[in-house]
């Protein structure tokens, strides 16, 4: 499957992409996000929930693991990055296969527990508040909404 990437050029052109990419969620889809600290995953997940019309504070679940929130569609926001072992029941699989959205920051440290469909999205620093936004659809469902948001 094909990568489709796009480059912004300071936070609010990334929390922008991310608003138009809710648009085109349904319920069940899954996002991985990947990239440094600092690169962006959080400021992306405060666009998606705009999109959404979630009006909460959206922050970084790092402590707490997941967060939900109501729109259009819930977001379950998962910060993974302090999960000891990636083998560890949670419960992830019930937010996967839920009725909302559901979006997971540092997504390769539970790997084997991640749907084999979803949408991994890179983050990377270009310059000072510019980045690289790489989408790796990973099934028809994601590879179909790419192509929708590239068009």
């Amino acid at each position: 499957m094909a990568e489709y990437e796009l480059k912004t050029k300071n936070s609010d052109e990334t929390s922008q992409f991310a608003e138009r990419l809710a648009a085109f969620l349904q319920p069940g889809d899954v996002i991985a996000l990947e990239g440094d600290l600092g690169a962006g995953k959080t400021t992306f997940t405060k666009g998606l929930a705009k999109g959404l019309g979630i009006k909460r504070t959206v922050n970084s679940p790092t402590f707490t693991i997941i967060k939900e929130y109501q729109g259009r569609l819930p977001l379950f926001h998962m910060d993974v990055y302090r999960v000891a072992d990636s083998l560890e029941d949670l419960g992830f699989d019930e937010y996967f296969e839920g009725n909302g959205v559901t979006v997971v920051e540092w997504a390769h440290l539970i790997e084997e527990q991640l749907p084999g469909d979803l949408l991994t999205i890179y983050l990377y620093h270009e310059a000072e508040g510019q980045r690289k936004i790489v989408l790796d659809p990973n099934g028809p469902r994601y590879e179909q909404l790419c192509k929708e948001i590239f068009q």
